[in-house]
């Protein structure tokens, strides 16, 4: 039997060793994740498949949580990837407030720190209502619902805790974000999204959306 195992072993271990490498370099820095939901539309859409830098933020131990050097922090406006304890899932959002922001929304206008953001290029169109949604470098167009606020349109204020974040996603009538989920701890972050790396059509047979290849975020 175990001159099987040892025979076994020689034969493959190329192979094992180039899995067991790929694990490593898919946990600690670089993977790639679906997005099987519309809550960051419209900058990201359902069946997108984004890039994740684990190296943006920690260079952490190989299938841990556990940071062994601190690179960086999240910005606001960064589109972060985590892993929530509150939704028993990885997420994908947008970090809005950082550590010691004052954060608030009344009518799906942000207001951050006493500063309003800013609200241009508004389209109203059947499936919703977009528009660019600017505050000091962070830019980006959101998604409102067609018929008026929802309930998660207006919060706070609310003061960001230390190694916290308040996220949010694109498409805000539709996602279960900090307003339901609550702040996001820094441990649970684990890198930030910038570009699509491959989009399936779940509409059309899956097939690949070529406008979608290596689209920037």
């Amino acid at each position: 039997m175990n001159f099987g195992l040892a025979k076994a072993w020689r034969e493959n271990k190329g192979f094992a060793l180039f899995i067991g490498l790929m694990i490593v370099f898919r946990s600690a820095f670089a993977d790639w994740n679906e997005v099987p939901s519309g809550s960051m539309k419209p900058t990201i859409i359902e069946g997108d498949r984004i890039l994740v830098n684990k190296l943006a933020y920690d260079m952490r131990i190989p299938l841990t949580h556990i940071s062994i050097l601190r690179l960086g922090d999240p910005k606001r406006g960064d589109i972060v990837v985590f892993d929530s304890k509150a939704a028993g899932m990885r997420l994908v959002k947008r970090v809005i407030g950082v550590p010691g922001d004052i954060v608030e929304m009344r009518d799906n206008r942000l207001t951050i720190n006493g500063v309003e953001a800013l609200y241009s290029n508004a389209e109203l169109t059947p499936v919703g209502i977009f528009a660019v949604e600017s505050y000091g470098d962070m830019r980006h167009r959101i998604e409102l619902a067609p018929g008026g606020a929802s309930y998660l349109s207006t919060f706070g204020p609310v003061r960001v805790p230390e190694d916290s974040y308040l996220v949010l996603g694109d498409n805000r009538d539709n996602s279960a974000d900090s307003r339901v989920r609550g702040f996001v701890p820094r441990q649970e972050i684990v890198g930030n999204a910038r570009t699509v790396v491959l989009s399936l059509d779940y509409d059309h047979h899956y097939l690949p959306r070529a406008d979608r290849f290596f689209h920037g975020l």
